[in-house]
């Protein structure tokens, strides 16, 4: 079972990512966590309250989650669990042992990634995941075709028959 880390900002297109993942490696099982990167603040007020972060989440829509438990449901046999998660923090450090923390083996992006703060105090995860030594798969999620839409299609030879049998 491999544990990937995805950096997202919500919105639905970061979703795709799993389509990706499923089909580039269809024998893999996966444990997929979304994660967004803030740095922490300097306020001692913030600082305190830092374990009450559940207002963090309301950046998360009702359809976002949806669609996790959709992808959940249609790769049941290549997903065991798809999660959310926040990291606090801005040194390469603290992240990787953010990364041990969850026993993830790779950081997946889609090929064309580009950073969305949703928040002051949002950070651009390639910061972190360029220099954590982990591996970071980047996917082309524009050219995943639905595996239900493919056609097998092959040319068939004619039959000759017989000449002067």
């Amino acid at each position: 079972m491999k544990t990937v880390l995805v950096p997202t900002d919500f919105n639905l297109a970061s979703t795709k990512i799993i389509d990706g993942l499923t089909q580039t490696q269809p024998n893999e099982t996966f444990n997929i966590i979304f994660v967004h990167a803030f740095k922490l603040s300097d306020s001692i007020t913030d600082m305190l309250m830092l374990s009450r972060r559940s207002k963090d989440y309301e950046n998360i829509s009702d359809e976002f989650y949806q669609t996790l438990n959709n992808y959940k449901v249609k790769y049941a046999n290549q997903i065991n669990n798809i999660g959310i998660e926040y990291f606090y923090g801005s040194t390469v450090a603290a992240f990787k042992n953010f990364i041990e923390a969850f026993d993830v083996e790779a950081i997946a992006y889609p090929k064309d990634y580009s950073f969305k703060a949703i928040n002051k105090y949002s950070i651009d995860p390639k910061v972190l995941t360029a220099r954590c030594g982990c591996e970071v798969l980047e996917l082309n999620i524009m050219t995943l075709h639905n595996q239900e839409n493919l056609i097998e299609t092959k040319i068939q030879e004619p039959k000759l028959k017989a000449a002067n049998a």
